[in-house]
């Protein structure tokens, strides 16, 4: 199977233009499946924040991406009966594009700010009053004449979402008064999730059929109702409609995707480590190099995944590959430790 870019890949957990199905999303917290310390605290905070009349204290959701960010933070939205205003950190280029968007806010509204950790500095000097006083903090004039003016500003809440919680500034996570870090999904909540998902969707699935989906759906639903797009379309084409497992598992093989939900592009580093320098320990740059692909993309895309299996090892002289990743390989593992110089 050819390589695909890590965008285009079926497993990726980048959002795509054809995730965006408001139907699939849970639209309260009852119907929210996993995650269950998390959405218990909300209730929580919405409980308390209705019962004082108040809007929510500020919320940051952070985790890999797939996981729920987006969808918790429209949830609590409407969970508080508020209208809910939706930007992402690149697109607030200036400080003026921010203060556009809180001027516009209402009383109890919650502003959605996916990406959060891409706020430029400027921007995040405005967002700081905002968050902490309601008030927007604005420069009229220029020079001698310039001074400085305060506009009060509505109450409301700040919802943000990010993968990358280190890339925030401290400054910005002590605005939030409740941060909840979203993990992945145990294999028996990602079942419920494509149960569910088959369902509102019409499409006919058996038990062992939505487990076969969701064992391979990287405890990511994004990715498992990706998946099960794909297995729908192929049970239409070339079964009788019907998500078996045994369809399922075909569907799943024919993408290369194989039990543990490992793609050819993750099996290629781990091969690569494996055969091509006697299973390390290599520089990062170096596996990047020997398959074509960014450093980033592979320490931000690939590696989680492989490294939560127990599949790599980060090492101060670089990546390692585990007895695991060979047993999974099906090559043999002489259990001797690499010798060889520093990278």
């Amino acid at each position: 199977m050819a390589d695909q870019p890590s965008g285009n890949r079926i497993i990726s957990a980048k959002r795509r233009q054809e995730d965006q199905d408001q139907n699939l999303r849970p639209q309260s917290l009852s119907q929210i499946i996993g995650q269950e310390k998390v959405v218990e605290n909300l209730k929580v905070l919405v409980d308390a924040a209705k019962a004082r009349q108040d809007p929510l204290d500020h919320i940051l959701f952070y985790g890999p991406p797939g996981l729920g960010k987006t969808t918790l933070s429209h949830v609590m939205a409407k969970e508080m009966n508020a209208n809910v205003r939706i930007t992402a950190g690149p697109s607030i280029e200036r400080a003026g594009d921010l203060a556009a968007i809180l001027t516009h806010l209402r009383e109890k509204d919650v502003l959605f700010i996916d990406e959060i950790h891409r706020l430029g500095k400027a921007v995040e000097e405005i967002l700081y009053p905002a968050m902490e006083d309601f008030a927007l903090d604005i420069v009229v004039g220029k020079g001698p004449a310039a001074k400085n003016v305060r506009l009060n500003l509505p109450r409301f809440t700040v919802i943000g979402a990010t993968t990358r919680l280190a890339l925030l500034t401290g400054a910005l996570r002590s605005r939030f008064g409740a941060v909840y870090r979203l993990d992945i999904y145990e294999k028996e909540a990602m079942t419920q999730i494509v149960t569910r998902a088959a369902g509102l969707m019409k499409v006919p699935i058996d038990p062992e059929g939505a487990f076969e989906l969701a064992s391979r759906a990287r405890g990511t639903p994004r990715i498992g109702l990706r998946l099960l797009k794909w297995a729908r379309d192929f049970a239409q084409a070339r079964a009788e409609g019907t998500i078996t497992q045994a369809v399922a598992n075909e569907a799943l093989n024919r993408l290369g995707i194989d039990q543990l939900g490992l793609d050819d592009i993750d099996r290629r580093i781990l091969r690569t480590i494996i055969e091509n320098f006697d299973g390390g320990p290599v520089g990062l740059e170096t596996v990047a190099a020997s398959i074509s692909e960014e450093p980033d993309t592979i320490m931000d895309v690939y590696e989680p995944f492989l490294l939560q299996l127990g599949f790599l090892e980060r090492t101060p002289r670089g990546r390692k590959a585990t007895r695991k990743a060979y047993e999974h390989l099906g090559i043999s593992y002489d259990g001797m430790p690499v010798q060889g110089p520093l990278l």
